[in-house]
C-alpha cells in the first residue's frame, strides 16, 4: 500500500527575514510551516520590499515547501463592538492578505474575534461583514482564509462547531473561507480527544455540523489543561491531558492525514524535530482507517 507523505511543520520565525521560516522549516524536517508575515503585536508593519518577495520566492523553490499559513496578527478583532478597533482590525486583516498574496501563500489563518461587550450573533456577523470586505483581494488569487477553532476564553468566538459552520456557510460562496482546528483548543472547549474512538466521535460531529470539506488544516497541540476548561495552554505532544492517541489518530485517519498539519507545541526547534520524525513513524502504521467507515 503506497502512503502519501505527510505535509507537516510547525510555526517558524522570520527573525531576519521572512525566508528564514522557510529554512528553519528544513532545519527540523518540515515540509510545510506556518508564519507570520509581520510583527503579531503591532498594528503598523512595514510593507515587504520586492527583494525580501525575491529572497522568499529563491528560497521557497529550494527548499520546496509547500503549503505554507500565516497567522494573522493576534490583534485583530474582526468582530469587534467598537468602531476604532473594528477599522483598525479590518485595515491589518486587508495588510495581512496583501502579503500573503505577494508571498503567494495557500492560507491565512485568523482568530474570528471576540464579542466583548456585545452579542456571540451579532460578533459573529461583523466578522463576516469584515471579511467580505477583502473577498475582492482573496478571490484574486490562491489564497484561502481559515477560521481558527478557539479555545473558547473570555468572549472569543469560533469554540463551537456551530459557530463556525454560521460563519463558513454565511460566506463560502462569496470568498474563499475554511477552517483550521487546534487540538488543544477544541478539547478544551469541550470535544474530547483522549482516545481514538472520541477522535472518532469528534470528526464526525465536525462533519455533520460543518462538512469535512471546509476543513483545510489543523495545529497540533496538547493541553496543560482539561476537558471543556477553556484555557488555551498547549503541551508538548503526549505530555498534556489530550495523550498520544489523538495524534496517532490525526495522522493516520483518511479524513484527515492528508490536511497540512503545523506544530504549535511549546519548546521551539529541538523538540518540533523530535516530534515531526515522531509523527512520520505514527503514519507508516494506519491506525486510524478503522474508523473512517460512514455510518
Amino acid at each position: 500500500m503506497t502512503i502519501t507523505p505527510l505535509l507537516i511543520g510547525a510555526h517558524t520565525s522570520i527573525a531576519g527575514g521572512v525566508h528564514n521560516a522557510l529554512l528553519e522549516g528544513v532545519q527540523i524536517g518540515a515540509n510545510t510551516i506556518q508564519m507570520f508575515t509581520a510583527n503579531q503585536r503591532r498594528w503598523l508593519s512595514k510593507p515587504l520590499s520586492p527583494d525580501a518577495i525575491s529572497l522568499w520566492e529563491k528560497t521557497l523553490d529550494e527548499t520546496g515547501l509547500q503549503q505554507v499559513m500565516s497567522h494573522s496578527s493576534y490583534l485583530i478583532n474582526l468582530g469587534a463592538p467598537n468602531p476604532e478597533i473594528l477599522a483598525k482590525s479590518i485595515q491589518a486583516f486587508q495588510e495581512e492578505v496583501q502579503r500573503c498574496l505577494q508571498l503567494k501563500l495557500s492560507y491565512l489563518n485568523f482568530h474570528p474575534g471576540a464579542a466583548l461587550t456585545d452579542t456571540t450573533e451579532n460578533c459573529m456577523d461583523r466578522i463576516c461583514e469584515s471579511i467580505l470586505k477583502v473577498a475582492n483581494q482573496v478571490n484574486n488569487g490562491s489564497l484561502r482564509l481559515l477560521f481558527e477553532a478557539t479555545a473558547g476564553q473570555g468572549s472569543c468566538v469560533g469554540c463551537h462547531f456551530e459557530q463556525l459552520a454560521y460563519m463558513v456557510h454565511k460566506i463560502e460562496k462569496k470568498v474563499r473561507v475554511g477552517i483550521c482546528i487546534d487540538t488543544c483548543h477544541i478539547f478544551v472547549s469541550g470535544y474530547d480527544l483522549r482516545t481514538l474512538e472520541a477522535c472518532d466521535a469528534a470528526i464526525k460531529e465536525f462533519d455533520r455540523i460543518v462538512g469535512l470539506k471546509h476543513l483545510y488544516a489543523f495545529h497540533l497541540n496538547d493541553s496543560l489543561r482539561g476537558l471543556n476548561s477553556r484555557v488555551d495552554r498547549h503541551q508538548p505532544l503526549g505530555k498534556g491531558q489530550i495523550g498520544i492517541d489523538c495524534f496517532k489518530f490525526l495522522v493516520t485517519d483518511p479524513r484527515t492525514r492528508h490536511l497540512p498539519m503545523y506544530l504549535e507545541t511549546p519548546d521551539g526547534p529541538p523538540s518540533w524535530k523530535e516530534e515531526i520524525a515522531l509523527l512520520r513513524q505514527f503514519a507508516a502504521n494506519p491506525i486510524g482507517e478503522k474508523y473512517a467507515h460512514k455510518d
